[in-house]
């Protein structure tokens, strides 16, 4: 009777999803602070400052009403941070600090959205204008570093990465792109301010390593066996990848990456079976789970040496690290146990009994006190207090619980055979004993578990910036997007036929790093004097400040030694236009312009629409043009490419064009 009321409540809760089932956008805040900057004139401008209120500012601080907020660029490598000056081409740290004037004291829970532009050469343009031009979203108003966006990124049952931009539609579509694998990707995992994502190819015995600003494979690392679970150790320097035996047999154990120049390191052997991994928080020790032995293997970061097996039970499935307790805590699904392992012994301190049949053990928040333990066999899920070692409430989750996702607030359990996705508060100190409080909403219309091809990766993550979820779904082929405190999902976007069998975000937005310090990493754009535009909306600021990229002679290598310099008028046109484009091509050796090349041409595509390709002639000394049309409307991406000087397709320099049908007369 339980059950049949239950059903009967759940579709009643995917009837009220559908109906709301609304197209997301995370431009709703920005279009909120452009209604309220067009109406309210307190707000403080670099040029303009009609408000009568006081202002105070420089090159990288203003202070308005009160409230200082400064501006610091850094490079983001350590080898770069002693320069004076930002580059071209650079990754750099924006970092933004708010503050009481004061005092100093840091102001919290500022959602800053910001914008690199080029500065005018007519010093009265008001930073505010500029503003409301990029919050509006306007195509033609896009500035040449975006510092809100963000990706939703899916891993297809097919040999595919979707790529996919809640905030603009591509010829009616938010596919931006789809990333091409050699095989089936298992896991994936993104280094934090990193540009290099890493996916593990079981039947390709490889990790590819996909650059995400250009959304390409750059490489394929080869290694042993069967690579399934990836990790990446907390100071972001090398990717760790499970391997098990393959087809033929051989070794089991962990090979590891150098992060940045993307060569394999070593082979560990630790034993056999699956392979989950776990770092301590300083990057000292590699847990490794050994399925089919019964242990974990204690691997030294610095000298890549395993220091010695630590039984642990039957058959251990999870393992993670607690910063709270300096603890690394395994679940076994067999034994039903939970066991801690000092990360400085390493020596097991503690043992806690659950009931067999665990399948998943996760940590809340960055402290690491609460964890998350799953069983999808008894349809349980514990929460475990790493202070006192032990189970302090166990929720009641049917239909297989089997993995656990966090925002700030809440814990989303996702069950194998249901389409309902179960929400947890996230415990506080003095919850021990305390009923669990449970609430659900739908994830679609089939079991968010169920997919032709499983992987270990999460397949609900949080939002950037928001109290709010993506929910992929395999079978629906869509990713619901869930904000808390509703009762079904509000949006949704669709995975254009492919199962998302896990989600992820590539976050390029202002995030809170420490108590009134926010920061985002961004390459920087092509040599010149840009601004960074910044608008809050509590408190209330428009701020424009100057940013200078001097020019890179490095960029001469990674460009293929041409800057390409568009010469248009216009970036929007029409579907079947006779359209004409011109593009000075320099040399960056010489920085004078570079004649006589007869084998250049264009790539002109748009995600998920066309490709076409055509040559393009010499019409001036350095100034070449392409012919061509649109046949359809939407986004369009035009490359130049010239094998004799060096510039490739993949050139991240790049013209961006829409296209619209011809209005009606």
């Amino acid at each position: 009777m339980r059950d049949s009321r239950a059903r009967i409540h759940h579709n009643k809760r995917i009837a009220v999803a559908l109906t709301l089932m609304l197209r997301i956008t995370s431009t709703s805040f920005m279009l909120a602070v452009f209604v309220l900057l067009s109406s309210q004139t307190n707000v403080v401008c670099q040029q303009s400052a009609s408000t009568g209120e006081k202002t105070k500012q420089s090159d990288n601080r203003v202070v308005y009403q009160g409230i200082a907020v400064d501006l610091r660029v850094k490079p983001l490598t350590e080898e770069k941070r002693n320069k004076d000056e930002l580059r071209e081409g650079d990754d750099a740290v924006f970092q933004l600090r708010f503050s009481e004037a004061s005092s100093g004291v840091p102001v919290t829970g500022v959602y800053p959205k910001a914008w690199i532009d080029l500065r005018g050469n007519d010093e009265t343009v008001d930073c505010k204008v500029k503003v409301k031009a990029f919050l509006s979203s306007n195509f033609q108003a896009r500035a040449p570093v975006d510092l809100n966006s963000y990706y939703i990124l899916a891993l297809n049952q097919d040999a595919t990465l979707s790529v996919i931009d809640p905030l603009f539609s591509y010829g009616g579509s938010k596919l931006f792109t789809l990333v091409s694998l050699k095989s089936t990707g298992a896991d994936w995992v993104l280094p934090v301010n990193g540009r290099t994502l890493f996916v593990s190819m079981p039947a390709s015995h490889a990790v590819a390593a996909v650059n995400t600003d250009i959304w390409k494979v750059t490489t394929n690392i080869e290694v042993e066996g069967t690579p399934v679970r990836i990790a990446v150790q907390p100071d972001g320097r090398k990717i760790w990848v499970g391997y098990e035996p393959s087809e033929n047999g051989g070794a089991s154990g962990v090979a590891v990456i150098d992060a940045r120049d993307l060569k394999h390191v070593v082979h560990i052997p630790t034993g056999r079976g699956h392979h989950e991994i776990a770092f301590s928080d300083n990057s000292r020790f590699a847990f490794i789970t050994n399925g089919l032995e019964g242990n974990v293997s204690v691997i030294d970061v610095h000298t890549l040496k395993k220091i010695r097996d630590i039984a642990t039970g039957s058959e251990p499935v999870s393992i993670e690290f607690s910063p709270k307790a300096r603890m690394a805590y395994v679940a076994d699904k067999k034994d039903g146990t939970i066991v801690a392992i000092e990360g400085s012994g390493p020596k097991i301190a503690a043992k806690i009994q659950g009931e067999p049949g665990l399948k998943q053990i996760k940590f809340a928040g960055a402290d690491g006190r609460f964890a998350f333990v799953t069983n999808p066999e008894k349809d349980l899920v514990y929460v475990i207090d790493s202070a006192s070692n032990r189970i302090i409430q166990t929720a009641d989750i049917g239909n297989g619980p089997d993995q656990v996702s966090f925002s700030s607030k809440l814990a989303y359990v996702r069950s194998l055979r249901s389409e309902i996705v179960s929400m947890l508060p996230l415990p506080q100190s003095d919850t021990v004993g305390k009923t669990v409080a449970v609430v659900d909403f739908p994830g679609g219309q089939h079991p968010v578990g169920k997919t032709t091809n499983p992987s270990p990766a999460d397949s609900i993550v949080k939002a950037p910036g928001e109290d709010a979820v993506l929910v992929g779904n395999p079978m629906d082929k869509t990713i619901y997007y869930y904000q808390e405190g509703m009762a079904a999902p509000q949006g949704n976007f669709s995975n254009y036929g492919r199962e998302p069998r896990a989600v992820l975000v590539v976050d390029r937005s202002f995030n809170e790093r420490s108590p009134g310090v926010y920061e985002v990493t961004a390459r920087m754009p092509r040599a010149g004097f840009y601004e960074l535009a910044l608008v809050t909306d509590a408190p209330r600021i428009v701020h424009c400040f100057p940013v200078r990229v001097a020019p890179n002679p490095n960029a001469v290598t990674e460009a293929g030694g041409v800057r390409v310099e568009p010469l248009v008028d216009k970036r929007v046109v029409e579907v079947g236009e006779n359209i004409r484009l011109r593009f000075k091509l320099i040399d960056l050796k010489t920085s004078k312009p570079k004649v006589g090349l007869v084998d250049v041409g264009a790539l002109i595509f748009s995600p998920g629409l066309s490709q076409q390709r055509h040559p393009a002639k010499e019409v001036e000394k350095g100034i070449y043009e392409v012919a061509f049309q649109l046949s359809q409307s939407g986004v369009y991406y035009v490359y130049l490419g010239s094998p004799s000087a060096g510039l490739k397709f993949d050139s991240p320099q790049s013209l961006v064009l829409q296209a619209k049908d011809k209005e009606s007369p």
